[in-house]
């Protein structure tokens, strides 16, 4: 107590040109995000009230970028298929990566060493440390049509192949599971990391208590990684909101558009259509629900902590 009040007293003490300098560390960083964040949203907001091709001068139109926005079907098609893939990327990896790190971490751990968890922990990172393209590649291959691994092994059994990736009904589910296994390491390094600080007098209690592991799970483990929890579902929620290469990689948005999201239908826009304008306003409207999404979050972990 008495150090917390020497300290406070020093910070007071200290002369304001000293704690300006401190200011000067922020500058580097400031710039960058000015210059790479900053500065292309407001030209990209600024662009979506123009009709622009991408060569002459941009012709301003007010708002009826927006207009034809709500009014376009594929538009809000992307949405909705986002939410699938907001399901695939950010709520399975986080369920499933909960079950996965408290069973390695208090069975393979206890009973196996720390070397044979660590393996595993890293053999479940693995789909996050190869490229997107390389990983699209390979699963195109599994799941290709014709000479696919997955309709082979399929036919050893007796079932029929399937065009998992050409066919509208199945498409957006398969680049969903394969999302699953990109993202799944991710959640598991983080719980894991989490249970490390979790006391374990906790789980003795609870064992001499009677209570077995999905007791202990579901009152203990979930509770003490709350903060984790919610790190994993806001930054995988991001991330399937902003999805793009899988997306371009597996299905350039294809089938009839059954796996076309926001990211990719402004790519479009863009790039193949040159309706600049158009997909400034797409990407604008983007930006604004990651920024309402992410601020529902922190306000969900606010509320979670106080109570």
């Amino acid at each position: 107590m008495a150090s917390d009040v020497k300290s406070r007293e020093r910070t007071a003490a200290r002369p304001p040109s000293a704690r300006g300098s401190y200011a000067l560390y922020l500058v580097p960083s400031a710039v960058l995000f000015a210059c790479v964040i900053g500065l292309p949203f407001l030209m990209s907001v600024g662009l979506s009230f123009t009709r622009w091709r991408g060569v002459g001068d941009p012709e301003f139109i007010g708002l009826e970028n927006y207009r034809k926005l709500l009014e376009d079907d594929r538009f809000w098609q992307s949405f909705q298929n986002n939410v699938v893939l907001i399901i695939a990327m950010a709520v399975i990896p986080t369920l499933i990566g909960l079950v996965l790190a408290a069973a390695i971490f208090d069975f393979v751990s206890k009973h196996y060493g720390q070397r044979p968890a660590s393996a595993l922990r890293a053999a479940f990172y693995l789909p996050q440390v190869l490229p997107v393209a390389v990983a699209g590649v390979v699963w195109t291959w599994i799941l290709h049509p014709t000479y696919g691994a997955l309709n082979e092994l399929l036919g050893l059994v007796g079932l029929e192949g399937h065009d998992w990736l050409g066919d509208e009904s199945t498409a957006l589910f398969s680049v969903g599971g394969i999302l699953v296994w990109l993202q799944i390491g991710y959640p598991v390094v983080i719980f894991m990391a989490g249970l490390q600080r979790v006391d374990p007098a906790l789980y003795e209690a609870a064992q001499l208590d009677g209570a077995g592991w999905w007791r202990r799970f579901r009152h203990i483990t979930v509770p003490q990684i709350r903060p984790e929890v919610f790190v994993v579902l806001l930054t995988c929620t991001i991330a399937a909101l902003k999805v793009f290469g899988p997306i371009y990689v597996l299905t350039r948005g294809g089938p009839g558009g059954s796996t076309n999201v926001p990211s990719y239908f402004s790519y479009q826009n863009f790039f193949q259509k040159a309706q600049v304008g158009y997909g400034s306003a797409i990407a604008t409207v983007l930006t604004l629900v990651i920024v309402a999404v992410t601020f529902a979050f922190l306000r969900a972990q606010d509320r979670g902590e106080r109570s």
